[in-house]
């Protein structure tokens, strides 16, 4: 089971920096998962929330200008690439807005790195698998009906691309999870907090395991 730091090691660095995802690899997590936004200059940044604390969103702001709201540098979806080139990438899609910039500094790396594109917003995944050559995962925070609710208007068949699901552990599901490991999807979860629910994690096979205490994980 793989096991990605959700948005860095954030214990003792900001997340989202260069030095989370530092302290992330020193813990010794397989991977890092982050998020990408717009700001307003047309800069793809790693940034989770829609709007700052001070209530401005992200994208009405530079890239420098949310630096100064924060209090730390922001890296860039190419700092971070270019800065980590050895660790597996989950890159969350937060917005459609200048896709086409965000898919050109992934298209950069895509060769050399290994990189998951995931979102919640699933046009956007069904986008990124015809663009590019990277894995692509849909993000799911509710318990459909059945697998085939959840794709319908994918053809995974066709474009074996989208070939992750990214489950919240809220909705986890046995039976769900067996289906879609058997019709050929790896199966990650994100939002696990105690050590038991990361070792349910271990005992459902899931692939992969999105946390926020990726110390927890060690010895399981």
């Amino acid at each position: 089971m793989l096991i990605l730091a959700h948005r860095g090691y954030h214990a003792t660095a900001a997340e989202n920096t260069l030095e989370a995802f530092e302290a992330a690899i020193m813990a010794g997590v397989n991977g890092i998962e982050t998020d990408v936004r717009m700001s307003r200059d047309g800069v793809p940044v790693l940034v989770h929330d829609r709007v700052m604390a001070t209530g401005q969103a992200v994208s009405d702001l530079a890239h420098r200008e949310i630096e100064g709201v924060l209090g730390h540098k922001i890296p860039t979806l190419d700092e971070a690439l270019a800065h980590f080139p050895d660790i597996l990438w989950n890159v969350e899609l937060k917005t459609p807005h200048h896709l086409s910039t965000v898919f050109g500094v992934l298209e950069k790396y895509q060769a050399p790195h290994r990189i998951i594109v995931s979102s919640f917003r699933h046009d956007l995944i069904a986008t990124c698998a015809s663009s590019l050559k990277l894995d692509c995962g849909l993000l799911v925070a509710h318990r459909p009906q059945t697998l085939d609710s959840l794709l319908t208007g994918f053809d995974c068949d066709g474009n074996a691309r989208i070939n992750h699901l990214v489950w919240d552990y809220n909705v986890l599901d046995q039976a769900l999870l067996a289906q879609a490991a058997v019709t050929g999807f790896r199966n990650f979860v994100y939002g696990p907090i105690t050590r038991a629910e990361h070792e349910e994690c271990r005992q459902l096979s899931v692939d992969g395991v999105i946390t926020d205490y990726p110390l927890l994980m060690q010895g399981l």
